[in-house]
């Protein structure tokens, strides 16, 4: 692979009507709305899509609905994360098979306790390399493993697909410096996460990309634009105007906040989250908008 990945490559939030059933008009429509806002790259089935509450068939559904929506106008990334490495490389084909242009992976867990050795998390993402699609490694708190950066280069090097990296532990900068200047080529896209909570801090030790919430994309693709540009000082003004935003949306909503502003804004008609997440408290949600509403972003006035 010769792509350098870069850029803003948010979370798509996964849309329920009021009765829990999946709302596929507005999927389409989050889709939509996440292209207009400029990103470079979209993920589905992701944590922040709420694939834990997803049945095999949903995620079915969801995955060829993108992707045929979608219809290659940016890159798509399919989360194929499972604890069985015969189901993770099957989803990683059927990513493929309908024009995914990458999958990401969390390594094998399940429950708090059960947890794999570095050897086994490495087989597994060799068995899905060999699916030949590119592989974001997603190294996430929620797996509860500890991925060595001596671990993350090995599987750089020696996985011909294994190129991108969203680091989203605690802390993330340190890691992704001390990355980059370990897998030096190999690692082709180092990311951060956690909706870009350490964003400026992160491109300054080198990350070259970011996965977001779906939120507010067309206000933190400065940040990066003006980075990569050689504008730190402007980028950081830029990060500083948006950064209260996504500490609120971090620290108190999570994947709620996309969905919160997306109903204000008309995309979808129902913020919903299926049992047992509950509900955004009615202060957290006009705090929520307290901070939103300044900034103007495209979420509140696309479907106007």
């Amino acid at each position: 692979m010769s792509m350098r990945y870069k850029g803003i490559w948010p979370v798509a939030p996964t849309p329920f009507h009021d009765d829990g059933a999946i709302d596929t008009e507005g999927m389409k429509r989050v889709l939509d709305f996440m292209i207009d806002a400029g990103v470079d790259g979209l993920c589905i089935l992701a944590n922040f899509s709420e694939q834990f509450v997803l049945t095999d068939a949903e995620r079915d559904q969801l995955t060829r609905l993108s992707l045929e929506h979608v219809a290659q106008r940016v890159p798509v990334i399919v989360t194929v994360s499972h604890f069985a490495t015969c189901i993770a490389v099957e989803r990683a084909r059927q990513a493929k098979s309908l024009g995914a242009g990458m999958v990401m992976l969390m390594p094998p867990y399940h429950g708090a306790t059960l947890r794999c050795a570095p050897e086994q998390i490495f087989e597994q993402f060799r068995a899905v390399g060999e699916v030949g699609i590119p592989i974001m490694v997603q190294d996430a708190p929620m797996a509860g493993n500890d991925l060595s950066v001596p671990l993350l280069v090995r599987m750089a090097r020696d996985i011909e697909m294994v190129k991108l990296f969203k680091i989203e532990c605690s802390p993330a900068t340190g890691k992704l410096r001390e990355l980059i200047a370990a897998g030096g080529d190999a690692i082709e896209g180092p990311f951060d996460g956690e909706e870009g909570i350490t964003l400026f801090a992160d491109l300054e030790a080198g990350a070259t990309g970011t996965m977001t919430s779906a939120t507010i994309p067309d206000k933190i693709k400065p940040i990066l634009d003006l980075h990569a540009a050689g504008s730190a000082e402007a980028a950081a003004d830029v990060y500083r105007q948006v950064l209260p935003f996504i500490n609120f949306e971090n620290r108190q909503c999570q994947w709620r906040a996309a969905k919160a502003a997306m109903m204000e804004g008309g995309i979808i008609r129902s913020d919903y989250c299926r049992h047992p997440i509950q509900p955004l408290h009615p202060d957290i949600r006009a705090g929520l908008m307290t901070v939103l509403r300044p900034l103007d972003p495209l979420v509140l006035c696309w479907a106007d």
